[in-house]
C-alpha cells in the first residue's frame, strides 16, 4: 500500500501559494508536483470547500489562500482531504474466534488508538505557518542573510 502523500503536498502548494502575489493555476502545481491538473484540482477541492482556499475561473483565475497560513492548521489540512489513514499497519481477521488473534488485535489496537490521537494533537498545535517560517529559516541560513525567500 502506497504512502498517502496528499497533506505533505498540500502543506508544501499552501507555502509556496503563500509567496504568490497571484493565483495559482492548477497547471502549475500539477507541474510542481509531478501530478495531472485533474488530480490537482480535485485535492484541492476539499480545501476550497473547507475554506482554507478560494477559486477564480477563466484568464487570469487561480487558486488563492482563503486565510492567512498562522490560521490554519496541519489537522485542518488533514480533515480537509478527508482524514486519511495514519497508519497502514492493520488488524489481522483471519479468524476472529482466535484467542491469539485477539489479544493480539486487543493490544495492536490500543497502541495505534493512542499514537493516532497523539499526533492528531500535535497536528492541531502546528500551523503552516510555523513550517513556513521554518522554511524561512532554513533558507536564511543557506543564503546567509535572513529575508523572505523568492517566491519559485
Amino acid at each position: 500500500m502506497p504512502a498517502d502523500q496528499r497533506l505533505s503536498r498540500m502543506l508544501h502548494v499552501l507555502i509556496h501559494m503563500d509567496q504568490r502575489d497571484g493565483p495559482v493555476t492548477s497547471e502549475t502545481i500539477a507541474q510542481m508536483l509531478g501530478a495531472h491538473p485533474v488530480v490537482i484540482r480535485r485535492t484541492m477541492a476539499g480545501l476550497r470547500s473547507a475554506g482554507y482556499l478560494t477559486s477564480d475561473k477563466g484568464h487570469g483565475g487561480g487558486w488563492r489562500l482563503g486565510r492567512p497560513l498562522d490560521q490554519i492548521s496541519l489537522f485542518d489540512i488533514h480533515q480537509a482531504l478527508g482524514s486519511p489513514t495514519i497508519f497502514a499497519i492493520g488488524l489481522a481477521n483471519d479468524d476472529p474466534r482466535c484467542l491469539v488473534e485477539q489479544a493480539v488485535n486487543a493490544a495492536l489496537d490500543q497502541a495505534l488508538t493512542e499514537a493516532e490521537q497523539r499526533l492528531l494533537t500535535r497536528f492541531k498545535e502546528v500551523t503552516v505557518a510555523d513550517l513556513a517560517e521554518d522554511f524561512a529559516d532554513r533558507y536564511a541560513r543557506i543564503i546567509g542573510k535572513p529575508g523572505t525567500p523568492p517566491a519559485r
